[in-house]
């Protein structure tokens, strides 16, 4: 039932994507999910209007991950937080992300990579690569 009314709120959901209880999206960006995924329960996905979140095929989303598009450029000492922007957020087939981690927007996740449990991605991450820490570095590449 979850799958139809996020199928009538614009998302765009591939085949058998198993999108858990306690999970929620924000904004009204557009959000493709292919076939195969799961999203673990309380993930958090913020997308915006003028930039897409792609997710892959066959990926596992852990308890708690989120996805932020957003940020703002530096302001004045009146206001730090000045002009909005965003970015997109593209992951390959195949990724699976440890619980708790974050992703910031204007990173591509490539292929069959795994980022550890509560890392922080801020920069792209090369297919087949194990990542971690805050911020997120490659910790070794992984076999195909």
């Amino acid at each position: 039932m979850r799958n139809f009314f996020l199928k009538i709120a614009g998302i765009r959901l591939g085949r058998n994507v198993r999108f858990c209880g306690r999970s929620w999206i924000y904004g009204r960006g557009d959000l493709l999910i292919s076939h195969d995924t799961w999203i673990s329960p309380g993930a958090i996905i913020f997308t915006h209007e003028s930039v897409a979140i792609n997710i892959g095929s066959q990926c596992d989303i852990g308890p708690g991950v989120e996805f932020i598009t957003g940020s703002h450029d530096i302001g004045t000492s009146l206001r730090r937080a000045g002009k909005g922007y965003a970015n997109a957020i593209t992951l390959g087939d195949g990724v699976w992300i440890g619980a708790k981690s974050i992703i910031l927007g204007g990173v591509t996740i490539g292929s069959g990579s795994i980022i550890a449990a509560g890392s922080l991605v801020r920069s792209d991450v090369p297919p087949n690569s194990l990542v971690a820490g805050v911020p997120a570095v490659v910790k070794r590449s992984l076999p195909l």
